[in-house]
């Protein structure tokens, strides 16, 4: 039974690794949202940009250290790994805010309710962006 779970994981090991690490960016992304918005009545969309911005940071390690295993050759390398990366994690973190904005100021759900709804949107298109476009 471990072999075969053993196997699975090896055979899944990226997809598994970019949901766990994802899973934390995303819980990155919420907690740092909720603490600033809830916690300290920050405007929701100030509150959303500072979020982002933390879990990019967080993100881009992980997903170079463990899930992509990128092994940049050199510090031009890295930087422009890191430049695709926050380029396209700048795409979907417009998307994020977009989203937020349409569904707290145009039709008035819950910022809590809607920052969760958001994730599913930024999820599918960081997965996306980091495997065809960013850790090749």
């Amino acid at each position: 039974m471990k072999e075969k779970i053993l196997k699975l994981y090896y055979r899944y090991r990226e997809l598994i690794d970019y949901a766990f690490f994802g899973g934390l960016t995303t819980v990155v992304n919420i907690v740092v949202f909720f603490i600033l918005d809830t916690g300290f009545n920050w405007p929701y969309l100030i509150a959303n940009a500072i979020a982002i911005i933390l879990s990019i940071l967080f993100a881009y390690i992980t997903n170079k250290i463990w899930v992509f295993k990128s092994d940049t050759q050199n510090a031009r390398e890295t930087f422009l790994e890191f430049f695709r990366f926050l380029g396209f994690r700048l795409i979907s973190g417009l998307a994020d805010m977009l989203t937020m904005w349409v569904l707290v100021d145009l039709l008035t759900v819950d910022t809590s309710l809607s920052k969760l709804a958001t994730q599913f949107i930024v999820v599918v298109l960081n997965y996306v962006f980091s495997k065809f476009f960013i850790f090749l």
